[in-house]
């Protein structure tokens, strides 16, 4: 059987050295993937390309299923967010991140492992804004029955495929009864048909206010686009950072894996940033297309990264992000060195 193809994005800043680093490590486990790069970002503008170039968006149409690193958005010239255009351009309407307490790295809370799941397309980030008069803005949030319905589906589908035991959802429908309302009773109404998984629903800020508090009383959070974007790193604080946290944005035929960090270009080429994030959402990825492709043979693979990682940190083999001293291809080396 032919190696599975995968478009891979090494981005730009600290983006190609996580990458091969993790690259490294997917060898190690011995991934069975055919790499197919392209570019995006700074490094597609670097080589004569778009910002996010038609042959990168034609590749993770054919493919499916892409890896991507950081990418630098340039400031400014009417470029707009490289991860944006993603998303709408594939309508990649979930935003998925797993957060949770890792061994060797310090952190406020003890066992923490709950997943944010971010409607990736509608809400204020649909870009509608205007200029009413001069000093005097606009901007309009959007919800549609069908985006909230395919996305309340989408959580509970996922709780259920990973074994998961309770959504809680974040709104403002107090204040937005029309738009928060549509989103809470659209996943109320799938609550319905999924009487399995438990359901709960909180205002956004005493929702915050728990979190902070007592993260382990969440399982899964489900929320729209503005919200999601902001809980979710506030997740990752709880666990250590965005360092320390994979991320994926998923569609009904592709599938694009980032790590949410930013591409760090303060600190490109001098080995300290850290690719575990990168790493982790390799894993995802891995599992990704087991489901997909009903092969066994990619999410043993990404249990085997798992495990490796996860004992390099137990051991102490962490970045200096972390307050350790190995730099990006010390830790790669790492933790291919404990693949079994």
């Amino acid at each position: 059987m032919p190696s599975q193809p995968v478009v891979l994005i090494p981005g730009d800043g600290i983006g190609p050295e996580v990458t091969e680093a993790v690259l490294h490590v997917l060898d190690a486990a011995g991934a069975d993937i055919a790499w197919q790069r392209h570019q995006a970002g700074l490094a597609a503008l670097d080589a004569g390309l778009d910002v996010l170039p038609a042959q990168t968006l034609d590749a993770i149409r054919d493919v499916g299923v892409a890896l991507k690193g950081p990418c630098t958005t340039p400031v400014g010239k009417g470029f707009s967010s490289i991860n944006v255009q993603l998303r709408k351009t594939l309508n990649l309407y979930a935003a998925v991140r797993p957060v949770r307490c890792l061994d060797g790295v310090a952190t406020r809370f003890d066992d923490v492992d709950l997943i944010v799941v971010r409607e990736n397309t509608e809400g204020l980030y649909s870009g509608v804004e205007n200029e009413i008069t001069p000093g005097v803005v606009t901007s309009l949030k959007v919800a549609t029955e069908i985006g909230c319905t395919r996305i309340a589906r989408w959580a509970f589908e996922y709780a259920r495929r990973r074994g998961r035991r309770k959504i809680t959802v974040f709104h403002k429908a107090n204040i937005m009864k029309l738009t928060d309302g549509l989103f809470l009773r659209c996943a109320e109404s799938m609550h319905d048909e999924f009487a399995d998984i438990e359901f709960e629903s909180m205002i956004i800020d005493a929702g915050c206010m728990k979190l902070v508090q007592d993260p382990t009383r969440f399982d899964m959070l489900l929320l729209e686009n503005l919200y999601g974007d902001v809980v979710s790193d506030l997740c990752a604080g709880l666990v250590g950072g965005l360092g320390v946290v994979p991320g994926a944005n998923l569609g009904a035929e592709q599938a694009v894996f980032e790590a949410v960090h930013g591409s760090a270009p303060d600190i490109a080429g001098k080995g300290l940033a850290n690719p575990l994030a990168l790493l982790m959402t390799a894993v995802m990825m891995l599992n990704h297309l087991a489901d997909r492709l009903h092969d066994d043979a990619h999410r043993a693979c990404g249990a085997r990264v798992r495990d490796a990682y996860n004992r390099a940190l137990a051991e102490g083999m962490l970045t200096r992000d972390l307050g350790g001293s190995l730099d990006t291809t010390d830790f790669a080396r790492a933790v291919a060195d404990r693949v079994e």
